[in-house]
């Protein structure tokens, strides 16, 4: 018979009720142990598996938490998901992964369909989206924990796991000034949320710190679109003509090089280039491109950790908690003087 049997033809093989079948799978006392080793006998023999996810929707717990991020093409992502699933893998928890696409509307509906039992806590990167964030209150309101990790919002009290971003972009906006840069314009997606915001005030800082003018025309908020920051990253460089380029998303990076390119500008000698990436391959780039690298893997661990604290009682959760972790920076090829 084929695997895709139901509870209830598994039922009528044996002879028996649905809810008798049901206990069986649920661990229930109130079952003769007999009549429970024939039940799970005949699910083998006929494959039927038994939907454990539905049952535990009815049960306390789900034994599940969901991972809501923006994108899945990042490495930060995809090392920070690692790290949660590895945590929750030992707390005998599975993951759900769910994304934006850095969409606000999009974010609020996941929400909304994870608030009836489906998952016992959530993980999330925000999708950077919207000033208003009321949607979240409904976990509050369902006893459903959160824990931000790397973008979070100012207007939700909870845990956040996310990196020293000031510091690394004052040392990273320090680093090209030392290496002669003048006019150095800073990149974002977004630059009013979290991180955009924070990495924008260490780019200022170093340039105050230096005696450099903060230039609002060097400071692009522009698009996750490929083409759209393309062309806003073509424009800034005809227009303003900056000597350096601190991008705070490795996507803006990636555009500013195939803009350097079309322009036959080259790097560092025309342009200096530095960005947030977790890219593996940024020592492979020619030249090779320095980056601010973020500890996505620990990010994810710690973060699913205060979630699992909040889960068994041992934190209070809906408290504002910021942990900062330090990322490395590594100053390669791209934005050294020669």
């Amino acid at each position: 018979m084929a695997s895709n049997i139901t509870i209830v033809e598994l039922a009528s093989a044996l002879g028996l009720s649905k809810s008798t079948v049901s206990r069986a799978f649920r661990d229930n006392q109130d079952i003769n142990p007999r009549t429970k080793e024939r039940i799970l006998e005949k699910a083998k023999e006929l494959g039927f598996s038994p939907n454990l996810y539905a049952s535990n929707l009815r049960g306390s717990k789900s034994q599940t938490i969901a991972i809501i991020i923006p994108e899945f093409g990042n490495k930060f992502f995809s090392q920070a998901i690692k790290g949660i699933e590895w945590v929750a893998r030992s707390n005998g928890y599975h993951v759900l992964i769910y994304v934006t696409d850095h969409n606000a509307v999009k974010e609020a509906e996941i929400i909304q369909t994870l608030v009836n039992g489906r998952v016992d806590g959530v993980i999330m990167s925000g999708s950077g989206e919207g000033n208003s964030h009321e949607y979240l209150k409904l976990l509050e309101y369902n006893k459903v924990p959160i824990v931000f990790f790397d973008r979070y919002y100012e207007d939700v009290p909870t845990a956040c796991v996310t990196g020293n971003d000031f510091d690394s972009s004052y040392e990273a906006t320090k680093h090209l000034i030392e290496n002669d840069a003048k006019r150095i314009a800073y990149l974002a997606v977004n630059k009013d949320v979290s991180i955009g915001r924070i990495r924008m005030e260490g780019y200022k800082k170093a340039l105050h710190d230096a005696a450099l003018p903060i230039d609002d025309r060097l400071i692009l908020d522009t698009s996750n679109e490929a083409v759209i920051n393309y062309e806003d990253i073509r424009e800034l460089i005809l227009n303003e003509k900056p000597d350096a380029i601190f991008a705070s998303v490795e996507r803006l990076a990636m555009s500013t090089i195939r803009v350097a390119k079309a322009l036959n500008l080259t790097i560092p000698n025309d342009l200096k280039l530095i960005c947030f990436s977790c890219l593996d391959i940024a020592d492979m780039l020619q030249p090779a491109l320095s980056v601010v690298k973020q500890p996505a893997y620990e990010m994810g661990i710690q973060a699913t950790t205060q979630l699992f604290d909040i889960l068994c009682g041992r934190k209070q959760g809906g408290v504002r908690e910021i942990v900062f972790l330090d990322s490395e920076l590594i100053f390669q090829a791209s934005s050294t003087k020669a």
